[in-house]
C-alpha cells in the first residue's frame, strides 16, 4: 500500500477554470514519468472553481521527489495566472485503502 501522499487544493481564478482544467490534464502526462508516484489524480471539486490534486507514493523519496519535479515547477510557474491563491500543499499519510 502506498502510505505516502500529497493533497493540493487549487482555487480557480474566476474565468480560469477551464485553464485550470487543462493544466491538471497535462499534469497527469508529466506524472506518467515519475517512477515514484504511484497514484495521481486531478479533482473537481463541488465548490465552484476549486480543484485538487491527490497523489500517492511508497516512499517519502517519492514524495520528495515529486514536488521538486516538473509538476510541482509548472504549478508554481503558472500560480499567480490561474489561481486566486497560492496552491494549499498537505501532506498526508494514508491509513487504510480498499482495492
Amino acid at each position: 500500500m502506498a502510505k505516502f501522499a500529497l493533497y493540493v487544493e487549487l482555487k480557480a481564478k474566476p474565468g480560469k477554470e477551464k485553464d485550470v482544467e487543462d493544466f491538471l490534464r497535462a499534469g497527469a502526462d508529466l506524472a506518467k514519468n515519475e517512477p515514484g508516484t504511484i497514484h495521481w489524480y486531478a479533482i473537481k471539486e463541488d465548490r465552484p472553481g476549486v480543484y485538487g490534486v491527490f497523489d500517492t507514493f511508497n516512499s517519502e523519496e517519492g514524495r520528495e521527489a515529486h514536488l521538486n519535479g516538473p509538476i510541482a515547477k509548472a504549478l508554481m510557474e503558472n500560480a499567480e495566472k490561474l489561481l486566486s491563491e497560492p496552491p494549499k500543499i498537505d501532506k498526508i499519510e494514508v491509513i487504510a485503502e480498499k482495492i
